[in-house]
Protein backbone atom coordinates (compact mmCIF):
# COMPACT_ATOMS: atom_id res chain seq x y z
CA UNK A 1 0.00 0.00 0.00
CA UNK A 2 2.44 2.43 0.50
CA UNK A 3 4.56 2.13 -2.61
CA UNK A 4 0.83 2.41 -3.96
CA UNK A 5 -0.22 6.02 -1.92
CA UNK A 6 3.24 7.52 -1.94
CA UNK A 7 3.17 8.87 -5.58
CA UNK A 8 -0.18 9.89 -4.85
CA UNK A 9 0.07 12.12 -1.91
CA UNK A 10 2.69 13.45 -3.59
CA UNK A 11 1.02 14.25 -6.46
CA UNK A 12 -1.85 15.57 -4.83
CA UNK A 13 0.45 18.18 -2.46
CA UNK A 14 1.66 19.26 -6.08
CA UNK A 15 -1.80 19.42 -7.86
CA UNK A 16 -3.19 21.69 -5.41
CA UNK A 17 0.13 23.67 -5.04
CA UNK A 18 0.14 24.04 -8.73
CA UNK A 19 -4.06 24.79 -9.25
CA UNK A 20 -4.23 27.74 -6.55
CA UNK A 21 -2.76 30.29 -7.62
CA UNK A 22 -1.92 31.37 -3.47
CA UNK A 23 0.99 29.77 -0.94
CA UNK A 24 -0.19 26.62 0.70
CA UNK A 25 0.77 25.70 3.55
CA UNK A 26 0.20 21.35 4.37
CA UNK A 27 -0.49 19.77 7.62
CA UNK A 28 0.56 16.25 7.64
CA UNK A 29 -1.23 13.60 6.20
CA UNK A 30 -3.79 11.62 8.82
CA UNK A 31 -5.53 7.92 8.32
CA UNK A 32 -9.04 7.23 9.40
CA UNK A 33 -11.66 4.91 9.33
CA UNK A 34 -14.94 5.73 6.96
CA UNK A 35 -16.93 7.54 7.50
CA UNK A 36 -16.08 10.88 5.81
CA UNK A 37 -18.15 13.81 7.22
CA UNK A 38 -18.66 16.92 5.42
CA UNK A 39 -20.26 19.43 6.68
CA UNK A 40 -20.79 22.24 4.21
CA UNK A 41 -19.29 22.11 1.03
CA UNK A 42 -17.46 19.30 -0.53
CA UNK A 43 -16.85 17.82 -4.28
CA UNK A 44 -16.41 14.02 -4.89
CA UNK A 45 -14.08 13.00 -7.93
CA UNK A 46 -12.62 9.65 -8.72
CA UNK A 47 -9.76 8.09 -10.56
CA UNK A 48 -10.33 4.72 -12.31
CA UNK A 49 -8.02 2.55 -14.42
CA UNK A 50 -5.21 1.17 -13.04
CA UNK A 51 -5.89 2.92 -9.55
CA UNK A 52 -9.46 3.53 -7.87
CA UNK A 53 -9.15 6.32 -5.64
CA UNK A 54 -11.78 8.64 -5.08
CA UNK A 55 -10.89 12.37 -3.49
CA UNK A 56 -13.36 15.01 -1.42
CA UNK A 57 -12.29 18.08 -1.30
CA UNK A 58 -14.18 19.84 1.59
CA UNK A 59 -14.96 23.12 2.95
CA UNK A 60 -16.63 26.12 4.69
CA UNK A 61 -18.70 27.89 2.08
CA UNK A 62 -17.23 30.62 3.15
CA UNK A 63 -13.66 29.84 2.54
CA UNK A 64 -14.75 28.47 -1.12
CA UNK A 65 -15.78 32.01 -1.62
CA UNK A 66 -13.08 33.70 -0.72
CA UNK A 67 -10.70 31.28 -2.84
CA UNK A 68 -13.31 32.16 -5.99
CA UNK A 69 -12.63 35.69 -5.20
CA UNK A 70 -9.29 35.46 -5.55
CA UNK A 71 -8.83 33.64 -8.23
CA UNK A 72 -11.57 35.46 -10.44
CA UNK A 73 -11.58 38.46 -8.89
CA UNK A 74 -15.38 38.89 -8.08
CA UNK A 75 -17.78 37.42 -5.63
CA UNK A 76 -19.37 34.00 -5.98
CA UNK A 77 -23.29 33.51 -5.67
CA UNK A 78 -24.36 29.87 -4.10
CA UNK A 79 -25.04 28.40 -7.74
CA UNK A 80 -21.88 29.78 -9.32
CA UNK A 81 -20.28 28.96 -5.89
CA UNK A 82 -21.06 25.40 -5.99
CA UNK A 83 -20.38 25.31 -9.76
CA UNK A 84 -16.46 26.61 -8.59
CA UNK A 85 -16.39 23.86 -6.23
CA UNK A 86 -17.16 21.15 -8.39
CA UNK A 87 -14.49 22.88 -11.15
CA UNK A 88 -11.83 23.00 -8.18
CA UNK A 89 -11.90 19.69 -7.52
CA UNK A 90 -12.12 18.62 -10.89
CA UNK A 91 -9.24 20.85 -12.02
CA UNK A 92 -6.82 19.78 -9.14
CA UNK A 93 -7.60 15.61 -9.84
CA UNK A 94 -7.10 16.43 -13.52
CA UNK A 95 -3.78 17.98 -12.58
CA UNK A 96 -2.73 15.04 -10.50
CA UNK A 97 -4.02 12.52 -13.08
CA UNK A 98 -1.77 13.96 -15.71
CA UNK A 99 1.14 13.64 -12.84
CA UNK A 100 0.53 10.02 -12.97
CA UNK A 101 -0.01 9.08 -16.11
CA UNK A 102 3.51 10.98 -16.56
CA UNK A 103 4.35 7.91 -14.10
CA UNK A 104 2.93 5.17 -15.86
CA UNK A 105 -0.41 4.64 -15.05
CA UNK A 106 -3.34 4.52 -17.28
CA UNK A 107 -6.26 6.46 -15.46
CA UNK A 108 -9.39 8.32 -16.26
CA UNK A 109 -11.08 10.84 -14.36
CA UNK A 110 -15.26 11.01 -13.19
CA UNK A 111 -17.05 14.19 -13.52
CA UNK A 112 -17.46 16.20 -10.31
CA UNK A 113 -20.32 15.34 -8.05
CA UNK A 114 -20.89 18.13 -6.11
CA UNK A 115 -21.97 17.35 -1.86
CA UNK A 116 -23.53 20.98 -0.52
CA UNK A 117 -24.82 20.73 3.47
CA UNK A 118 -24.09 17.97 5.60
CA UNK A 119 -22.80 14.62 4.50
CA UNK A 120 -21.82 11.39 5.69
CA UNK A 121 -19.66 9.29 3.22
CA UNK A 122 -19.47 5.37 4.17
CA UNK A 123 -18.41 2.44 1.71
CA UNK A 124 -14.68 2.40 2.39
CA UNK A 125 -11.83 0.95 4.71
CA UNK A 126 -9.56 3.35 5.34
CA UNK A 127 -8.87 6.98 4.12
CA UNK A 128 -6.14 9.67 4.58
CA UNK A 129 -7.28 13.22 5.02
CA UNK A 130 -4.71 15.98 4.29
CA UNK A 131 -6.14 19.41 5.56
CA UNK A 132 -4.07 22.74 3.46
CA UNK A 133 -4.43 26.08 4.75
CA UNK A 134 -4.48 28.97 2.19
CA UNK A 135 -3.07 32.62 3.00
CA UNK A 136 -5.84 35.02 4.02
CA UNK A 137 -8.23 32.58 2.79
CA UNK A 138 -8.56 29.92 5.29
CA UNK A 139 -8.77 26.42 5.12
CA UNK A 140 -9.70 22.85 2.64
CA UNK A 141 -9.10 19.75 3.39
CA UNK A 142 -8.12 17.22 1.31
CA UNK A 143 -9.87 13.23 1.64
CA UNK A 144 -8.29 10.46 -0.36
CA UNK A 145 -9.88 7.15 -0.38
CA UNK A 146 -8.01 4.39 -2.71
CA UNK A 147 -10.61 1.64 -3.20
CA UNK A 148 -9.30 -2.25 -3.01
CA UNK A 149 -8.59 -3.72 -6.17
Amino acid sequence: MDEKIAPIIEGTLESISTIIPLPVSFQSPTWFKAPVHQKELGVLVSLTGDLHIRFILDGKMDTLCKLGESMFGMQLDNQMLESFAGELGNMIVGNLSTYLAGRGYVIDITPPTVMVGETKLYGFDQAVSIPFEMETIGQLNMVIIIDKD
